[in-house]
């Protein structure tokens, strides 16, 4: 599903974000990224996403070669990819239905299917009463639940979330926790960084620490 093979990201002022990674993840696994302030993750997470192209080695996701890709080429690769940010990243205009329909429309989803499956993924995520809500107008919580709503409305083979949790209260960032869960167990694969070490240690799932730009474990 992913590997990263010897890869190296070396940025033009010399600095290096990661080295030698060797990542392999399986379908349907659920893998958290940890490490503290400047070790890597932010890195990593923009090679997976395409954001940046690896110095050395080579990205694999969904058996395309990513790092071979043109720029023409690249939307395809992230029909692929659903996305978590940290901040939301919702579109403040929009209701939250039109943020989750915007996702289809992007990929040219028809109509008939965008009305079908937009109300679907907000009840999935506990915001079937909450579509005509603009941003501004939801909790903390409800904006994330939008943005996960959003990433997951293509019905995405791997979810890569950047600190989902990072802006929530303990018992609403639990709540995000629950839903990313119950996705993943529906067969959906998940990478997650975080810093919080009290959700990776409740999750009990696979954990991958990186120190000054390397794997420093994998369990």
């Amino acid at each position: 599903m992913i590997h990263m093979n010897n890869v190296t990201k070396v940025y033009p002022n010399g600095s290096t974000g990661v080295e030698n990674i060797n990542l392999h993840i399986n379908k349907g696994e659920f893998v958290f990224i940890v490490g503290s302030s400047g070790s890597g993750k932010s890195t990593l997470m923009k090679l997976l996403l395409k954001e940046l192209d690896p110095t050395e080695g080579d990205i694999i996701i969904n058996k395309v070669k990513t790092n071979e890709l043109n720029r023409r080429q690249i939307p395809y690769l992230r029909r692929n990819l659903g996305v978590v940010f940290q901040d939301f990243r919702l579109l403040p205009n929009k209701t939250g239905y039109e943020n989750v329909a915007f996702a289809m429309r992007v990929i040219e989803a028809p109509g008939r299917i965008i009305r079908r499956n937009v109300p679907a993924v907000l009840s999935l995520v506990g915001l079937g009463q909450k579509g005509r809500s603009y941003p501004n107008q939801l909790s903390g919580g409800e904006q994330q639940r939008t943005a996960l709503a959003r990433a997951i409305a293509n019905n995405p083979p791997i979810l890569i979330c950047a600190e989902p949790t990072g802006n929530l209260d303990p018992e609403t960032a639990y709540g995000i926790m629950k839903l990313l869960d119950d996705i993943n167990k529906r067969g959906t694969t998940i990478v997650m960084a975080t810093h919080a070490r009290d959700i990776v240690d409740a999750m009990q799932k696979r954990v991958v620490t990186i120190h000054k730009g390397m794997i420093v474990s994998d369990e």
